[in-house]
């Protein structure tokens, strides 16, 4: 049996200040569907200022995010597939 392999890239951006990181996520399927997603971090300002921490909190935020987004787009194309509302996809 042959396999077809097919690959996802995921793309990343980072904004940041003293205080606050702000993360954009995009996935472009194989299909040309782009799936977007955001994510936050704040810094208290008695932390040390350490900004691959608040790309790694911001980042994983934005790409739980676009998880999320991908398990309810793939949820809707099984219910539009099969005619019926099928069991909810969790994590």
């Amino acid at each position: 049996m042959m396999h077809t392999t097919t690959g996802w890239h995921v793309e990343l951006e980072f904004m940041e200040d003293d205080q606050h990181t702000r993360a954009a996520a995009m996935v472009r399927l194989p299909d040309g569907t782009e799936v977007r997603a955001h994510g936050h971090a704040s810094r208290h300002r008695s932390d040390a200022n350490q900004p691959r921490v608040g790309e790694e909190i911001a980042g994983a935020r934005a790409l739980n995010e676009l998880a999320m987004q991908l398990l309810t787009k793939a949820h809707e194309e099984i219910d539009q597939a099969s005619g019926r509302t099928s069991h909810p996809i969790h994590v």
